[in-house]
Formats: structure tokens, sequence, C-alpha cells
């Protein structure tokens, strides 16, 4: 086997007293609230989340407050030209602004595209998807209103961080949402699509040359119900909520009860792993109970017990029949043998949110929990008494690897259970996580075992002896490992047994 070197590198984090409830900091943390959707991530470079919000990137320092930088639109934040600073990927309109540092400071700079189509996008997702080492990305096209004209989806290659040309256009669903996992473990990065007018979701299997090809059906994954082709979904997230290191999705279906039939409920489409061709298995709702308006999901681990919690924003206050529809936070309760997600918002202090397509998590404190941006605002996590948290941040070698390391992914055992977590720009309908990737332990106070999945396939894996703090790992092709423990890892391989 082939070992691939990596270095590590200790990072600080305060380990904070621990509760369970989320606190509005917007305001003092010297944000101001607004927008639809929110993206997380280091703009600077300097290791903390910035968040891209409200028509500005709000610049973190260091935990304790943001300083504002004009930067209209949303989009996801991700380093096409591998200099170590996050670049800004709009949706409306579609475009790309190149971070540049300027007398300590930074200010972006616009890249010129080619001519791009007439389209409406809702959601972008960043990836390399053809596997050259610099970051591409996918904008989903949806349609105008009230003519329903149907808008093309198009790929956008990155030609070696100079530009993006257009590798590929279609305009045959109208799409919502855009997210991306290697969901099949092969190396290369595939593309979940969230269609709406009952039109059927979409996964592109990625052939490792940024050639996708819809294996939804094929693969369970068009998160549907009988009678109909599809269902109104706004977005979906990829996230392990079995702890079976292997990456779930869930898709939010905006869904109505009406002459059309009782309409597709929101799910959860459980990967099945490699033993069944990694197709997935619909499990249908998990406790996620009705509401007609559901659309932007997205998956963090709140209250640090190892499992990761459901967010699910609602496009109206009010829906049909006068019904009010508000986010809901779900905490998953998920035992061996079944899922089982219960709400917790009214104890979790985000009770009676307003509708919003917001849902982004980032611990951008450090203080080891996972605080949320969303309804044009930042909320705080005051934490969950006596768990333990690792926060690991990768980045790549610049060459095989983007230097943001989007793709990868990160095992770690914890007693039976293997928790899989992964580097993403883009998830939801318009929003983004924190690339800083967040492990709640529950109890667990020893060391772990990292597994690390590179985009292109290396494998790597390290342990840690200390955990309520943040690690950093990078890929370096080649070079000489500076930590002297890492070994190499087969592609599919588990903790579970090791």
């Amino acid at each position: 086997m082939r070992t691939v070197p990596i270095a590590l590198v200790l990072l600080s984090a305060p380990a904070g007293a621990l509760g369970q409830t989320f606190v509005d900091r917007t305001e003092p943390l010297g944000v101001a609230p607004g927008g639809e959707h929110a993206a997380w991530g280091d703009v600077d470079g300097d290791g903390w989340p910035d968040l891209w919000m409200g028509g500005a990137v709000w610049l973190n320092r260091g935990g304790t407050g943001f300083v504002r930088i004009e930067a209209p639109g949303t989009g996801v934040v991700a380093d096409i030209d591998n200099d170590g600073l996050g670049d800004l990927i709009s949706r409306a309109p579609i475009g790309v602004r190149r971070a540049v540092a300027r007398d300590g400071a930074v200010a972006f700079v616009d890249v010129a595209l080619p001519a791009v189509p007439q389209t409406v996008s809702r959601a972008v997702a960043a990836g390399d998807f053809n596997g050259d080492g610099f970051v591409d990305f996918q904008a989903g096209g949806y349609e105008d209103w009230p003519t329903q004209t149907t808008y093309p989806s198009m790929l956008f290659l990155n030609e070696g961080g100079k530009g993006f040309r257009i590798a590929t256009q279609r305009a045959e669903r109208r799409t919502r949402g855009v997210t991306a996992c290697d969901f099949d473990e092969d190396g290369d990065l595939d593309l979940y699509a969230s269609n709406y007018r009952l039109q059927p979701n979409e996964l592109f299997v990625n052939d490792g040359k940024g050639g996708l090809a819809d294996a939804a059906a094929a693969r369970g994954a068009v998160a549907t119900s009988d009678g109909f082709a599809g269902g109104h979904s706004i977005g979906a997230c990829f996230a392990d909520f079995d702890g079976d290191g292997r990456f779930d999705l869930f898709a939010g279906n905006f869904a109505h009860v009406d002459s059309r039939g009782d309409q597709p409920k929101s799910r959860f489409l459980r990967n099945r792993g490699p033993s069944a061709g990694f197709a997935f298995e619909d499990l249908g709702t998990c406790g996620v109970f009705y509401q007609e308006s559901y659309a932007s999901p997205s998956a963090g681990d709140f209250d640090n017990d190892g499992s990761l919690d459901l967010y699910l924003t609602t496009v109206y206050e009010t829906a049909s029949f006068n019904r009010r529809n508000n986010p809901v936070l779900f905490r998953n309760e998920t035992a061996e043998g079944g899922w089982s997600f219960v709400d917790r918002t009214e104890t979790s202090g985000l009770a009676g949110l307003p509708a919003t397509y917001m849902a982004a998590w980032a611990d951008f404190d450090r203080d080891g929990d996972l605080d949320l941006a969303t309804a044009g605002r930042l909320y705080a996590n005051a934490g969950a008494a006596g768990t333990h948290w690792l926060g690991v941040r990768l980045s790549g070698d610049g060459t095989r690897v983007n230097r943001g390391a989007l793709g990868a992914q990160v095992r770690l055992a914890v007693g039976a259970r293997t928790l899989a977590r992964q580097v993403e720009a883009g998830t939801a309908e318009g929003c983004a996580n924190a690339p800083l990737l967040h492990f709640g332990l529950g109890g667990h106070a020893g060391p772990v075992r990292l597994a690390v999945l590179w985009p292109g396939g290396a494998a790597t894996a390290h342990d840690v002896g200390a955990v309520d703090r943040v690690v950093e790992v990078a890929f370096a092709q080649g070079g000489a490992n500076r930590s002297g423990e890492a070994t190499n890892e087969p592609r599919h391989s588990s903790l579970q047994n090791q």
C-alpha cells in the first residue's frame, strides 16, 4: 500500500461551560441582521469561519466579533486559485469574485466568466469535479414566475485558477438546491439536485473526470412516494445520520395536500454502503412531522452527543388553511435498528423563528459547540454540559488536492460507531456550513483515530491523543511527515473494526 504523508498541527481552543440553548448574538457580535441565505467559509485564511450573509462578508475576529466587507449577493465561499484565501461564488447573478489581500485587508476582484446563458439560479455547490486540483462549481437552474420557463443548470470547470468554462448545461429540471458529496467513496465528487414542480430529484454520479450521469432512480434517491415522479424538493443535505460512516441524504420537500393528492413528504435516504452498491433506502419521515412549506435542511450535532441533528426551515410563516409553519430543530435520537428524530425547537431557543431559506452551521467561536446562522441572524450555542468534541481543519497541497480540501471526508471511531463528516461548499437551498469539521463525542474523553479520504482517493490516518480542541491535517504529497504518526488506509476502510 502507498502511504501519503500528512502534516498535523494542534490548534488551541477554549473549552467553555456547556449548555443546550441558542442565544441571539447578532448585534453584540457586530453583525447586521438580514438576508435569505448564508454561507460560512474562511475568506482571509486565518482558520476562523467567516460569514457571507445579508450582502456582506463578516470577517471573524477570533470568535469575539465580526468586521464587515461589502459583498453583494449570496452563494458559497471556495478557494478557486489555491492561494489560501476564500473566494466568493455567487448564485444570483452567477459570478465569481477573487479574494485578494491589500494593505492588511481583504478585497474582492471580479473574475471574468464566459457568456452565461440567461438563467435563474437558487443555489451553487463547489468542489473539484474533474480531479485537477482546482475548485469547480455547479449552478442550479430553476424557473421564472409566473411563466415557469425552465432555465439551465450549468457545470463550470476551473481553468487552472485563472477562469472558468461551461462544461455542461441542461434545462430538463427545475432545480432549487444543489449539494455535493463523494457518497460512493471512490475519490470523486458526486452531485445531488433537488428539483421542484413534482419533478424527480437527480443523483449525478461522477466518472472521475467531471462526467455526471443521473443514477437517482437506480440508486433509490429520487425522494418521492407512490404515484408521483418526484416531489417539490427545495434543498437536501448529505450527512451520516446513523453513525455507520456512510453519507446518507435528507430531502426537504415542500408538499401540498390538495386535488393532486398527498404529495411526497420530506424524507431520509439511508446509504446502504458498498455491499449494496452505495444505493439508498427510503426510510420516510422518521419523525419529521408534516408542515406544508419545508425548505432548507442542514445537519449538525448541536448537543455534541455524536449524532447529527437536523434543522429544517420553512418558506411561509402562514401556509395553506392559515396554518403556522416555522423552522424546526429535530434532535437525532436514532438507535441501532431504528431512526428517530424528535422536535426540540421549544427548548432550544429557536422557537417561533420566521420563514427563511437560511440554515448554516459553524463553531464560529471555537468553544466546542455548533452555532447557527438562520433567519438573517446568528445564534450562539451555549453548549452541551459534560460533553467532549473535536474540530478538524483540512487543507490540500494546491496541486493534487485543492487548498480548501473541498470534497474530503473524515471518519472517527467512537465506541461501536464511525462518525463521518465532509468538507462541503453548498447545501440546502443556497447555504453552506463551515469547512471546519465538528465532531461531538458525548462522554468520550480519550484518544481518537481519524481516517481521511482525500479528493482523488488517497487515504491517510492519524491518532489524536487529546480532544476538546481543533486539529489541523494538511495533505502533503511526497513531503516529510512532521508528526511521524501517519499511516495509509484502504480506500473503503472503516474504523469500526480497528
